[in-house]
């Protein structure tokens, strides 16, 4: 037989059982924890307008240039979603009747034609959850405090950076940032854990920023009190969308300490997500031991998008927060496991005499709720137990003639190596 020259697109990548079920664990543990919240589930089309996810209120120049774009047989000029912030959007815009503040959670495919790194892919999953219809920054607070409870229950020790867009938009204006290079200026900055300081000091001269700008810019940099609220304050309070900005710092600050969460929440103050679309608050969750170095959630306030895209005079302040699944994912399938499934149970027919009652066994036991295989290789006994023992099988189930002719199941302890002989009605398993 000819062997198959076929492969994944680059980009992409198969999950098999394994890996598959770890990726589930992390699903289910996200979606169970929104849920608790009080989110709504919401799905959206993968298949999107052209024009719908190129507006000036979506991802911004640099998410385009990775925008998959394609025509259908109409030649209608379509793509495929890069995010899933603005198919909610386009939902909240097309139905006005819904009750607000709205949350929505949507966990689903999203694709870009970017580069390839640890934990990224061209086809990945994303799983959003964004509150609209508030300005309070209880909001915020809320979705960093589900932040932590999620990866509590996923096991993975966190670190949360935020920051106010405003602020950094304030705090540059006063370092006589020139107003048409101010968001330049931000997503270099949001640059500096990356590149450092040289870097960005590099590619701000490339940017035509005046000299005197830069330098201003590289002393609050390297500024030892630049994380210090009081002092920057003192430092920049009369701008006023500076000042804006660290009102609502503050207020956020305030309900971190109260839920005594300031040791797993530290505020950066270049911290400024690569989006133009976010007008305060921003924030990203990074692993606290740096095994991996990207973030593995992110998100912020974005007021003006959704009233943008629909065009009309309505404001629609909504904020938001996004896990990226397969960074998850990537963080915990090398940890392994030695847990045993305390549902699991191997049904073993000694001899194919016994084939149709290890069946009813097997049916039996399912429908009491256990997950239940039936060996059907044809090993010995000694290496299938061997096998259940390395796939952590909790139960193996013997069925010989011996055991259907006395009406018990052989059950084997995997975890304690005990028997136990249970009775069983063959003649009427059900």
């Amino acid at each position: 037989m000819k062997k198959m020259a076929y492969q994944n697109v680059k980009g992409t990548q198969d999950y098999l059982p394994q890996a598959e079920t770890i990726r589930r664990t992390i699903r289910q543990t996200l979606e169970q924890t929104f849920i608790t919240y009080g989110y709504q589930p919401l799905e959206t089309p993968i298949l999107n307008y052209t024009d719908l996810l190129a507006s000036k209120y979506g991802g911004g120049a640099e998410i385009l240039k990775e925008m998959y774009q394609l025509s259908d047989q109409g030649q209608r000029d379509l793509a495929l979603r890069y995010d899933l912030t603005i198919p909610f959007a386009k939902v909240i815009g097309l139905n006005p009747s819904l009750k607000m503040p709205f949350k929505r959670y949507e966990i689903g495919k999203v694709f870009r034609d970017g580069p390839i790194k640890t934990g990224r892919l061209r086809e990945f999953t994303q799983c959003d959850v964004d509150i609209t219809g508030t300005s309070s920054i209880l909001a915020e607070a809320e979705l960093m405090l589900m932040a932590l409870d999620a990866f509590k229950k996923l096991d993975l020790k966190v670190t949360i950076q935020y920051n106010n867009r405003k602020l950094l938009t304030g705090l540059l204006a006063f370092l006589d940032t020139p107003s048409d290079l101010i968001n330049e200026t931000i997503l270099i900055l949001d640059k500096l854990e990356k590149i450092g300081t040289e870097g960005v000091i590099s590619e701000l001269m490339k940017k035509n920023l005046p000299l005197n700008t830069v330098q201003k810019i590289k002393r609050f940099v390297d500024d030892s009190h630049n994380t210090d609220l009081t002092y920057l304050k003192n430092v920049a309070g009369t701008n006023e969308t500076f000042t804006q900005g660290l009102e609502e710092l503050e207020a956020l600050s305030t309900y971190l300490t109260y839920l005594n969460v300031n040791d797993k929440c530290s505020f950066n103050p270049f911290l400024a997500r690569g989006l133009d679309i976010y007008t305060g608050t921003v924030y990203e969750v990074f692993l606290t031991d740096s095994s991996i170095t990207s973030s593995i959630g992110s998100g912020g306030r974005y007021d003006r998008t959704i009233g943008g895209l629909i065009g009309g005079d309505d404001v629609f302040p909504t904020v938001g927060l996004s896990f990226g699944l397969d960074v998850i994912y990537t963080a915990l399938k090398g940890r392994g496991s030695d847990e045993r499934g305390e549902s699991e149970y191997l049904v073993l027919p000694v001899t194919t005499s016994t084939t149709k009652e290890a069946l009813a066994v097997a049916q039996f036991l399912r429908t009491r709720g256990y997950q239940a295989n039936i060996e059907m290789s044809g090993r010995k006994l000694n290496k299938v137990m061997e096998k259940a023992n390395k796939d952590n099988i909790r139960y193996v189930v013997v069925i010989g003639e011996d055991e259907v002719r006395r009406g018990v199941m052989n059950v084997k302890d995997m975890s304690t190596g005990k028997t136990e002989l249970k009775a069983f009605n063959y003649a009427a398993p059900l």
